[in-house]
Protein backbone atom coordinates (compact mmCIF):
# COMPACT_ATOMS: atom_id res chain seq x y z
CA UNK A 1 0.00 0.00 0.00
CA UNK A 2 1.20 3.31 -0.85
CA UNK A 3 1.47 6.16 1.71
CA UNK A 4 3.06 8.71 0.14
CA UNK A 5 2.12 10.25 -3.39
CA UNK A 6 6.00 10.53 -3.91
CA UNK A 7 6.32 6.41 -3.80
CA UNK A 8 3.48 5.96 -5.80
CA UNK A 9 4.61 8.15 -8.68
CA UNK A 10 8.39 6.26 -8.51
CA UNK A 11 6.97 2.90 -8.72
CA UNK A 12 3.99 3.90 -11.64
CA UNK A 13 7.26 5.80 -13.76
CA UNK A 14 9.26 2.40 -13.18
CA UNK A 15 6.49 0.33 -14.33
CA UNK A 16 4.36 2.02 -16.75
CA UNK A 17 7.76 2.86 -18.50
CA UNK A 18 8.18 -1.12 -18.31
CA UNK A 19 4.77 -2.01 -19.43
CA UNK A 20 5.20 0.78 -22.68
CA UNK A 21 8.26 -1.05 -23.97
CA UNK A 22 5.46 -4.20 -24.20
CA UNK A 23 2.87 -2.21 -26.02
CA UNK A 24 5.61 -0.77 -27.84
CA UNK A 25 6.84 -4.25 -29.43
CA UNK A 26 3.66 -5.16 -30.05
CA UNK A 27 2.55 -5.70 -33.76
CA UNK A 28 -0.60 -6.10 -35.39
CA UNK A 29 -0.68 -9.22 -36.27
CA UNK A 30 0.02 -10.04 -32.67
CA UNK A 31 -2.93 -8.95 -31.31
CA UNK A 32 -4.97 -12.43 -32.60
CA UNK A 33 -2.37 -14.18 -30.49
CA UNK A 34 -3.70 -16.10 -27.46
CA UNK A 35 -2.92 -19.24 -25.40
CA UNK A 36 -5.85 -21.48 -26.36
CA UNK A 37 -9.46 -20.77 -27.72
CA UNK A 38 -11.91 -18.71 -25.25
CA UNK A 39 -8.75 -16.96 -24.23
CA UNK A 40 -8.00 -13.28 -24.30
CA UNK A 41 -5.84 -12.54 -27.02
CA UNK A 42 -2.72 -10.27 -26.52
CA UNK A 43 -4.42 -7.49 -28.00
CA UNK A 44 -7.56 -7.94 -25.74
CA UNK A 45 -5.21 -8.30 -22.53
CA UNK A 46 -2.65 -4.80 -24.02
CA UNK A 47 -6.22 -3.13 -24.29
CA UNK A 48 -7.33 -4.21 -20.75
CA UNK A 49 -4.19 -2.79 -19.14
CA UNK A 50 -4.54 0.22 -21.27
CA UNK A 51 -8.38 0.66 -19.93
CA UNK A 52 -8.07 -0.89 -16.49
CA UNK A 53 -6.54 2.23 -14.78
CA UNK A 54 -9.04 4.99 -15.67
CA UNK A 55 -11.71 1.97 -15.09
CA UNK A 56 -10.55 1.61 -11.33
CA UNK A 57 -9.36 4.64 -10.08
CA UNK A 58 -12.56 6.77 -11.15
CA UNK A 59 -14.53 5.04 -8.23
CA UNK A 60 -12.23 7.01 -5.96
CA UNK A 61 -13.46 10.10 -7.46
CA UNK A 62 -10.12 10.80 -9.43
CA UNK A 63 -10.60 12.32 -12.50
CA UNK A 64 -8.69 12.29 -15.34
CA UNK A 65 -8.79 11.44 -19.71
CA UNK A 66 -8.98 8.33 -21.18
CA UNK A 67 -9.35 7.48 -25.12
CA UNK A 68 -10.08 3.70 -24.44
CA UNK A 69 -13.62 3.47 -23.34
CA UNK A 70 -14.42 0.99 -26.00
CA UNK A 71 -14.51 -3.17 -24.90
CA UNK A 72 -12.94 -4.32 -27.45
CA UNK A 73 -9.45 -3.67 -28.63
CA UNK A 74 -8.39 -2.12 -31.36
CA UNK A 75 -6.83 -3.70 -34.23
CA UNK A 76 -3.91 -1.59 -34.37
CA UNK A 77 -0.90 -1.95 -31.92
CA UNK A 78 -0.16 1.79 -32.17
CA UNK A 79 -3.47 2.51 -31.22
CA UNK A 80 -3.13 0.49 -28.29
CA UNK A 81 0.25 1.54 -27.49
CA UNK A 82 -0.57 5.15 -27.74
CA UNK A 83 -3.46 4.92 -26.01
CA UNK A 84 -1.78 3.52 -22.78
CA UNK A 85 0.96 6.16 -23.25
CA UNK A 86 -2.20 8.81 -22.45
CA UNK A 87 -3.42 7.11 -20.05
CA UNK A 88 -0.80 6.70 -18.05
CA UNK A 89 0.09 10.10 -18.12
CA UNK A 90 -2.88 11.08 -17.52
CA UNK A 91 -3.43 9.32 -14.24
CA UNK A 92 0.14 10.20 -12.75
CA UNK A 93 -0.79 14.02 -13.57
CA UNK A 94 -4.27 13.97 -12.28
CA UNK A 95 -2.83 11.67 -8.99
CA UNK A 96 -0.45 14.58 -8.25
CA UNK A 97 -3.07 17.54 -9.16
CA UNK A 98 -5.77 16.36 -7.58
CA UNK A 99 -4.04 14.10 -4.31
CA UNK A 100 -1.93 14.60 -1.46
CA UNK A 101 -1.01 12.10 0.89
CA UNK A 102 -3.92 11.98 2.84
CA UNK A 103 -6.23 11.10 0.08
CA UNK A 104 -4.45 7.70 0.21
CA UNK A 105 -5.47 6.85 3.66
CA UNK A 106 -9.16 7.63 2.60
CA UNK A 107 -11.28 4.26 2.33
CA UNK A 108 -13.62 3.57 -0.90
CA UNK A 109 -15.63 1.33 -2.37
CA UNK A 110 -14.16 -0.78 -4.64
CA UNK A 111 -16.29 -4.01 -6.37
CA UNK A 112 -18.26 -4.36 -2.84
CA UNK A 113 -15.37 -4.35 -0.41
CA UNK A 114 -13.95 -0.96 1.15
CA UNK A 115 -9.74 -0.25 -0.07
CA UNK A 116 -7.93 2.62 0.90
CA UNK A 117 -6.79 4.53 -1.82
CA UNK A 118 -3.12 3.67 -1.62
CA UNK A 119 -4.42 -0.32 -1.46
CA UNK A 120 -5.81 0.43 -4.71
CA UNK A 121 -2.64 2.48 -6.69
CA UNK A 122 -1.10 -0.79 -5.33
CA UNK A 123 -3.63 -2.94 -6.86
CA UNK A 124 -3.46 -1.18 -10.07
CA UNK A 125 0.09 -1.89 -10.48
CA UNK A 126 0.43 -5.34 -9.67
CA UNK A 127 -2.78 -5.58 -11.58
CA UNK A 128 -0.87 -4.31 -14.53
CA UNK A 129 2.49 -6.55 -13.72
CA UNK A 130 0.21 -9.55 -14.14
CA UNK A 131 -1.28 -9.23 -17.05
CA UNK A 132 2.43 -7.67 -18.05
CA UNK A 133 3.52 -10.97 -17.67
CA UNK A 134 0.46 -13.26 -19.54
CA UNK A 135 1.35 -10.72 -22.70
CA UNK A 136 4.85 -11.60 -22.82
CA UNK A 137 4.03 -15.65 -22.91
CA UNK A 138 2.10 -14.49 -25.87
CA UNK A 139 4.54 -12.24 -27.30
CA UNK A 140 6.46 -15.27 -27.64
CA UNK A 141 4.50 -17.20 -28.74
CA UNK A 142 3.50 -15.07 -31.47
CA UNK A 143 7.70 -14.70 -32.57
CA UNK A 144 7.94 -10.89 -30.61
CA UNK A 145 11.28 -10.04 -28.80
CA UNK A 146 9.99 -9.80 -24.85
CA UNK A 147 11.79 -6.22 -23.96
CA UNK A 148 14.17 -6.76 -20.65
CA UNK A 149 11.73 -6.18 -17.70
CA UNK A 150 13.63 -7.13 -14.59
CA UNK A 151 16.64 -8.68 -16.27
CA UNK A 152 18.46 -9.71 -19.14
CA UNK A 153 16.31 -11.87 -21.98
CA UNK A 154 17.29 -15.18 -23.57
CA UNK A 155 17.93 -12.21 -26.04
CA UNK A 156 20.02 -10.62 -24.39
CA UNK A 157 22.36 -12.93 -22.98
CA UNK A 158 22.88 -14.51 -26.96
CA UNK A 159 24.19 -11.11 -28.08
CA UNK A 160 26.37 -10.77 -25.29
CA UNK A 161 27.87 -13.64 -26.38
CA UNK A 162 26.62 -16.01 -23.34
CA UNK A 163 24.86 -18.67 -22.84
CA UNK A 164 21.17 -17.87 -22.00
CA UNK A 165 20.45 -19.00 -18.54
CA UNK A 166 17.68 -21.55 -18.12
Amino acid sequence: MFTSITAFEAGWIHESKATQRVMDALTDASLSQAVAPQHRTLGQLAWHIASTPHEMLTRTGLEFPASCHEEKAPASAKAIADAYRETSAALLAAIKEQWNDAKLQETVDMYGDQWQNGLTLHIVIMHEVHHRGQMTVLMRQAGLRVPDLYGPTREDWIEWGQEPQL
